[in-house]
């Protein structure tokens, strides 16, 4: 009971000095300028004065703050001295900006401060820099981390982490070098950063070399431990990122997760799921991150039926499938040929009141073979609102372009306001496919112009409407070009491509030179390409050497047995070609069906 009084008796001794002094009496903002000219006989000590002006002042007293400093510049010196001035000046311009939400507010803020000589500060530089990151304003936030001198670990924190975030990798590294060129060491929540930047942009080689900097500088934690988990296992490094998963004392889901997904990346589900047991078995509760990688390991590789029982486990387990676990099922059909039970799958989603994303949609469209299903999702894409999406557009254009309707193709690539590569490439393509090798050749120079860069896929299709084209010099100049000015290396549909290329014209023993001098094992579209081209220009001697070649690839398929027996007919060999056939048919070699159909 003594406490207790005791306590009583402090706390109306506490309410009556507040009330006493005339500070916390203030209702507004012009009592507290008042007060801070005309203070009384007992000074005003700064704390008391920010305890009222958070009570009074609001947002959108977008004029309080600049008054406030102005008639506080203008007080008498007893009142208080410079470092309580300018403390208060400093706190009082970050509690305002951090309350600001509108941008234009925020930067007249910003030159009040500069006005009242307070831009050196380190607490409002570092408060400023917070705000235009919170704004988005990069390029602002930049310049008020240029204008302070000597920033501390704080500005360098903010803006490592957000350029990471951001996605802006090699700005993430160029910050991070010039913060260790200013003799200040990476803390805890630069390091994660900096990782997750490496595993995003798959520098593993930047990531190797913080890895040894945490050795050495024992800084290392359960968030480190996760990210550089993440960032092995997302370059590919797999057992390294095993062996360090497995020394972790403390693994968070974070490092779970990053293993299970690094293991479906490379195409080890099997791996995945054991692991996703031993998860289990140590009293880990796995997320819905944690199904969805399962989930789309199996749908990609195929396994269906492994991949349905953990989308049913998953509910079992009391999480609810989310769009990307539906994504994940259709994606896996699409990318198996298997159209029909991707549209099947698509139908449930929407059925289960899950709304399908752009990525969603993206996955989908290429299973409409037929324009008529095309047709369809392209009307859904603009009725759920994500037809100008780049991605989704991309795909329509390639759906279109495969359908052969370049002219829906080509309103929606030339209404695109950012296109990508994937959109130069399908328009490419789809003018190649189409017949329309010119446009197609036109198109490729137009993408380089406009300082796209092209990729391989990009040169697969221009080469191949050179090939369609009768083009053989433009096509070996892109070839070359594709090496030596954009460092991509020729790829085996490069080689077929260009056997293509120069068969058409007749220089089959050009293409067969060309084979030769390849530096990987040629495969069965390269040798097909030769065959095709020596039955044309009916070069016997060649066609022998790539069917041989095509009978120890492919020993099932018909298709070279037929074009070498007709190359026989063709040169009166009855006898070789009868040989052939009776050969083909011995070994129950079977002609794929050819199909076709026609819209009306």
């Amino acid at each position: 009971m003594r406490a207790e009084g005791e306590a009583i008796r402090q706390g109306v001794m506490f309410a009556r000095q507040r009330i006493a002094r005339p500070i916390f009496l203030c209702s507004d903002s012009e009592s507290i300028i008042r007060l801070i000219n005309h203070p009384g006989p007992r000074p005003i000590q700064v704390q008391e004065i920010l305890q009222v002006i958070r009570r009074v002042i609001r947002p959108e007293d977008d004029q309080i703050t600049v008054k406030v400093h102005r008639e506080h510049v203008q007080a008498p010196e007893s009142l208080l001295n410079m470092q309580d001035k300018i403390k208060f000046q400093d706190i009082l311009s970050c509690w305002k900006i951090a309350l600001l939400e509108d941008l234009f507010k925020g930067r007249k803020t910003h030159s009040q401060i500069i006005v009242n000589g307070l831009s050196q500060s380190f607490h409002l530089s570092l408060k400023l820099l917070t705000f235009y990151v919170h704004c988005d304003q990069l390029s602002d936030a930049l310049h008020v981390f240029d204008k302070t001198p000597k920033p501390n670990i704080g500005g360098w924190t903010v803006l490592i982490t957000t350029f990471s975030r951001r996605g802006l990798h090699e700005k993430s590294f160029k910050l991070f070098c010039e913060m260790q060129r200013e003799g200040l060491r990476p803390n805890k929540y630069i390091i994660p950063s900096i990782l997750k930047a490496c595993a995003k942009s798959s520098n593993v080689r930047t990531g190797e070399i913080l890895h040894g900097f945490i050795v050495r500088s024992s800084s290392s934690d359960v968030f480190i431990d996760s990210a550089l988990i993440l960032m092995y296992s997302k370059c590919g490094r797999i057992a390294k990122a095993r062996t360090l998963f497995d020394r972790a004392v403390d693994k968070d889901l974070v490092a779970w997760n990053s293993m299970i997904s690094g293991y479906v990346r490379l195409g080890l589900a099997r791996d995945a799921l054991d692991l996703f047991e031993e998860m289990r078995a140590a009293g880990v509760k796995p997320d819905v991150v944690t199904w969805n990688a399962l989930i789309a390991g199996f749908a990609q590789m195929g396994e269906f039926d492994v991949a349905l029982d953990l989308f049913d486990s998953m509910r079992v387990d009391r999480v609810s499938p989310d769009v990307v676990s539906w994504t994940s099922i259709v994606s896996g059909y699409v990318q198996n040929f298997c159209y029909d039970q991707a549209f099947e799958a698509f139908k449930r989603m929407l059925v289960s009141g899950v709304c399908p994303s752009s990525v969603t949609v993206s996955a989908i469209l290429p299973a409409c073979v037929d324009s008529k299903r095309g047709k369809e999702m392209h009307g859904y894409t603009v009725v759920i609102g994500v037809e100008e999406e780049l991605f989704v557009c991309s795909s329509l254009i390639d759906m279109y372009a495969k359908c052969g309707f370049m002219s829906e193709a080509e309103k929606l690539f030339n209404k695109m306001t950012g296109r990508n590569t994937v959109a130069w490439n399908s328009m490419i393509f789809g003018y190649a496919n189409q017949g329309y090798c010119d446009e197609a050749i036109e198109l490729y120079h137009r993408m380089v112009k406009e300082k796209f860069k092209p990729d391989h896929l990009t040169f697969t299709a221009v080469i191949s409407a050179c090939s369609l084209s009768g083009m053989v010099e433009l096509g070996w100049s892109l070839f070359e070009l594709m090496r030596g000015e954009h460092g991509i290396e020729p790829r085996l549909e490069h080689y077929a491509c260009m056997v293509d290329l120069l068969g058409r014209a007749g220089r089959v023993y050009e293409a067969y030179d060309l084979i030769q001098g390849m530096p990987m094992k040629p495969d069965s579209f390269v040798w097909g390409a030769l065959l095709g081209a020596c039955r044309n220009h009916h070069c016997l001697e060649l066609a022998r050497i790539a069917a041989s070649h095509l009978f120890k690839m492919k020993p099932e398929s018909a298709g070279s047995s037929v074009l070498l027996s007709n190359l026989y007919a063709d040169f009166g060999r009855w006898e070789d070609a009868i040989r052939l056939k009776k050969k083909a048919k011995k070994r129950r070699m079977m002609s794929s069906q050819g199909r076709s159909w026609i819209e009306i």
